[in-house]
């Protein structure tokens, strides 16, 4: 099974040691902000973000315009609790090692500070943070800033590819699972925000 879901049949190590092989101070640098804007710890300060972005749609049509808002910044605080839960306990169900400790040496270049766990690669939290962050904006987008929102996932993801953190099923993973995620806890809010009658 794992050969399957998680090795992709050897195409999982050969894809990780095509995007870990590409180098230069200009793109790793490049890789290590696209890390760091999906940082955990950036929670507050991405919350801010969707609180500023919602006062600014709302400056003429105060009501209408924040109705979304409110929903997005519950989703999104909702879902980080949620996201955090399912990512920290899938880390240790599978217990995945990360490439450092799976691949030789010669086949893996880390980037920036190595992790301190080198057992829990699947699923990727930083790439499960930043589909959070795009798919509970998602909704409230215009065409242009969707495509921005996708481009900041897909930057993230090739990022702990990059930087030798992460195997490209282990980015996968935490995109689809906050998906999930996001779009069970929309559900909800959807539910429980619906007038009665």
């Amino acid at each position: 099974m794992k050969t399957f879901l998680y090795d992709w049949f050897g195409l999982n190590a050969w894809l990780f040691k095509a995007i870990n092989a590409w180098h230069s101070p200009w793109l790793d640098q490049f890789m290590l902000l696209g890390s760091r804007l999906a940082e955990h710890d950036l929670f507050a300060i991405w919350l801010c973000v969707l609180v500023l972005a919602a006062l600014w749609a709302s400056r003429r049509q105060l009501r209408e315009a924040l109705l979304p808002w409110f929903s997005v910044i519950a989703v999104f605080s909702l879902a980080y609790v949620a996201d955090g839960w399912v990512v920290s306990g899938l880390k240790e169900w599978f217990s995945f090692p990360r490439p450092s400790l799976a691949l030789p040496p010669e086949f893996v270049h880390v980037v920036g500070s190595p992790e301190h766990n080198l057992m829990h690669s699947l699923p990727s939290g930083h790439t499960s943070f930043a589909m959070l962050i795009a798919a509970s904006v998602w909704p409230v987008l215009s065409r242009p800033w969707r495509w921005a929102a996708g481009s900041f996932v897909v930057w993230v993801a090739l990022s702990r590819i990059s930087l030798g953190a992460h195997f490209p099923a282990d980015v996968t993973a935490g995109a689809l699972s906050c998906l999930l995620v996001v779009w069970l806890v929309r559900k909800v809010v959807t539910m429980l925000s619906v007038k009665p009658a």
